[in-house]
Order: C-alpha cells, then sequence, then structure tokens
C-alpha cells in the first residue's frame, strides 16, 4: 500500500491526520481534516501538532473540533491488496513426483500485483 503521508513539521516521523492551510486575506490559519490529496501551499501535520499550532499575533486559528483519525485506504490501495490475497491464495503449481528427475531446480516463484509483492511461505 501508498506510505502514509508525514507530518510536515521538520524532524516529525508521525503520520499526518490534518491539514493546515493559511487564508492570508483574513488572517486565519485553518486546521481541518487531513486535505484527501496533499496541495502545494498546505501544510499536512500530525494529531499534536494540529492541536497545538498556534498562529502569529493578530491571526486567528480555526480549528477542527472533533477527532483527527487518519485517512482510510484508498480504492487502488484496496484493489491491490485484494489482488496480493488471491495471489497468495492460488494453488501452488503440481510438483513432479519425487521419483521423476527435473529439467530444472523449482523455485518458489514471486508473483507481482500493482505495487505488492507476494512472497509465498518456504516450506
Amino acid at each position: 500500500m501508498r506510505s502514509p503521508r508525514r507530518c510536515s513539521r521538520n524532524g516529525c516521523p508521525r503520520q499526518a491526520v490534518a491539514t493546515l492551510t493559511y487564508v492570508y486575506n483574513e488572517s486565519t490559519a485553518v486546521v481541518g481534516p487531513l486535505a484527501a490529496f496533499a496541495e502545494p501551499h498546505t501544510y499536512d501535520l500530525c494529531e499534536p501538532h494540529a492541536r497545538s499550532l498556534t498562529a502569529p499575533r493578530g491571526w486567528d486559528v480555526v480549528r477542527h473540533e472533533g477527532e483527527f483519525e487518519p485517512p482510510p485506504p484508498t480504492t487502488d490501495d484496496l484493489v491491490a491488496l485484494a489482488e496480493a490475497v488471491r495471489e497468495a491464495a492460488r494453488p501452488a503449481p503440481p510438483r513432479p513426483p519425487e521419483d521423476e528427475p527435473t529439467t530444472k531446480p523449482q523455485t518458489p516463484q514471486q508473483g507481482r500485483r500493482g505495487h505488492l509483492r507476494v512472497i509465498p511461505p518456504h516450506h
């Protein structure tokens, strides 16, 4: 799955759950739920930074009052995950009986679906 967006604050490794937008003509900083897409003039914030944000003197802060929650997986992520599960559930190709020689050594197959890779378990 796609890696989650990270907080824009320097050195903060936490997952972003809110988006900060400045409305310059109204001297207002708006902290709301995480936007669907990262925009060039907005900042993604983790919950602690979203809750503790202060604005410059003379500015107002409008802050979302509910819980900040990580975004749900996108449809692309869910489809890729479902395909990976289906690939992993497919039966392995039949192996030749132990007494029959093989022309090449059998190696586990690695399937690739979208941006996920399925690695079969070792026996």
